[in-house]
């Protein structure tokens, strides 16, 4: 009895202790897990700013114009000299020269996850070359013309994201096949030609049948590269604020589209490196009709207010002659007696400062687009060689309707004034004295105000779309929370030209190389 005692082991009781289990703590673990999985997996995916799609009838207009770059391409052919010896025929084949393509059979289609098909079938090549000829004493040459037949090339294009940001094309696998190939002879030799035509021809349909992938990975790891470098990672808007159009992903590929998530972020220039998180709704693209789709949320237009904001342009300065004279008099009036009380500056001229007291918020809803902007005006009289006199501080809350389009590769804002109110921000009495000053404020908003805000917004900002691309027919529709832009691709240059504009020149940079400088906060910039 006391050795069983002994060997029982003693459990420790009372309510400060828990005994748990290694599978109890397997099981709360897992719990846990599961518990941080959504929040795990939605830190990782961060929702875009822009998102293109480009659809199966986009990608034949990209194939049309794929097709004349690779004919190019292939007529631009190296093929190695062809030398040796049959008996007591020495011959030489040389300059070998791509004469005419006939690329009837095509296709170019999308392959998931992230490739980009393009097939040729049954297509011909008619060469030309120079032929030498030895037998014995006879000595012959001239040209050979030939034909091959039964072309087949089969290339797959990956594409991905590199370090910068940038959208490439990262490996390409590539198979090239020649059916048959024919060689017409003539000269004085064309019977000795004929008997050895069939040991030429079956040399010559394999040198060519081995410089086409060659050829054709050339072009796209190269020269189809270049042409994706002429869109900017981060790309400047104007003097203030800059873009950043970096893919936060690799492209997602399906059978009928490629989506390309860019971040959207735009910066102050002087705080290149500001980011700002994006708490938006993801853009979701649902429509396959038209050749392209760009979609951009809220974040998109929110971080560009932000970015104006930081770097301090968002405000305004009229003085004198500038304050309208209607409202300059109806000011006077209204703190007539402030005015009074000052008798020395009583002629003093007025200074009317509008400063945006916080970031502009963007609002999408399938009904329209609208802007929240929160300001205060400051109403001073400026005494000549005297400390100016604030005769009042009231704030101001403004709606403004965005009208949004695409012109070209440009996305503008035309902004109007749907809303206006103004009150004090000392007391409620003073804020029914301010009532009278409603329309005439209003006024000064919509004539004087909201023409340089427009001005501004002119230029507009570009899309990125490598050069020789361009949008055509673009339709905007509004959803919750993002808004869509369909349009068609019309290419203004051929690929072989944009590539070779920049074939010699530099990539552009995925960063600016020089820091640009401070921008003045000088309220009258705007």
């Amino acid at each position: 009895m006391r050795k069983e005692m002994q060997s029982k082991e003693v459990q420790p009781t009372g309510p400060l202790f828990v005994s748990i289990s290694p599978r109890c703590e397997m099981a709360a673990g897992s719990c846990l897990l599961l518990f941080l999985l959504p929040w795990l997996v939605t830190a990782s995916h961060s929702p875009p700013g822009c998102r293109i799609r480009i659809t199966s009838k986009g990608l034949d207009l990209v194939k049309q114009e794929g097709l004349r770059f690779v004919e190019q391409e292939l007529q631009n052919i190296t093929v190695s000299d062809l030398h040796g010896k049959e008996g007591q025929f020495h011959y030489n084949i040389s300059q070998v020269k791509v004469m005419d393509l006939q690329l009837a059979f095509s296709d170019l289609h999308f392959q998931p996850l992230q490739h980009l098909v393009f097939n040729i079938n049954n297509a011909s090549i008619s060469l030309r070359f120079r032929r030498q000829l030895l037998y014995w004493f006879f000595y012959d040459i001239g040209s050979i013309n030939a034909s091959a037949d039964g072309v087949r090339i089969h290339t797959v294009l990956q594409l991905a994201k590199d370090e910068a940001g940038r959208l490439k094309i990262s490996n390409i696998t590539c198979n090239a096949s020649i059916a048959r190939m024919h060689a017409g002879f003539s000269g004085t030799l064309s019977k000795v030609y004929e008997f050895l035509s069939t040991f030429i021809v079956t040399g010559m349909r394999f040198l060519l049948s081995q410089q086409i992938c060659p050829s054709l990975e050339h072009a796209s790891l190269v020269l189809l590269n270049s042409l994706l470098d002429t869109v900017p990672v981060r790309n400047d808007v104007d003097e203030h604020i800059g873009i950043d159009y970096s893919l936060l992903r690799d492209p997602a590929v399906s059978t009928d589209t490629l989506d390309l998530d860019f971040k959207g972020m735009f910066f102050p220039r002087a705080r290149e490196n500001q980011e700002l998180e994006n708490h938006a709704v993801e853009p979701v693209i649902k429509e396959t009709e038209r050749m392209v789709y760009v979609a951009f949320s809220e974040y998109f237009f929110d971080s560009a207010m932000h970015a104006y904001f930081q770097a301090g342009v968002l405000s305004i300065e009229l003085q004198g002659e500038k304050v309208p004279k209607d409202l300059e008099v109806l000011l006077r009036a209204t703190f007539f007696g402030t005015i009074f009380m000052l008798s020395p500056a009583v002629d003093a001229p007025l200074r009317l400062v509008l400063q945006v007291s916080a970031p502009p918020r963007c609002i999408i809803k399938p009904s329209g687009t609208s802007v929240s902007v929160s300001a205060f005006l400051n109403i001073s009289l400026v005494p000549p060689g005297r400390p100016a006199v604030q005769l009042s501080s009231m704030a101001m809350e403004t709606k403004l309707s965005a009208k949004v389009f695409l012109q070209g590769k440009a996305l503008r804002v035309q902004l109007d004034l749907r809303r206006f109110r103004i009150y004090s921000k000392q007391s409620a009495l003073e804020s029914l004295a301010l009532f009278s000053l409603q329309a005439p404020l209003k006024t000064l908003l919509q004539l004087t105000i909201m023409p340089i805000i427009n001005e501004r917004t002119k230029k507009g900002v570009q899309i990125p779309l490598p050069e020789g691309m361009d949008f055509t027919k673009e339709v905007v529709t509004n959803h919750a929370g993002f808004l869509t832009v369909g349009a068609d691709l019309h290419f203004s240059k051929g690929l072989r030209e944009v590539i070779e504009k920049y074939r010699s020149a530099p990539a552009t940079p995925a960063y600016p190389s020089s820091r640009p400088a401070e921008p003045s906060v000088d309220p009258r910039q705007l």
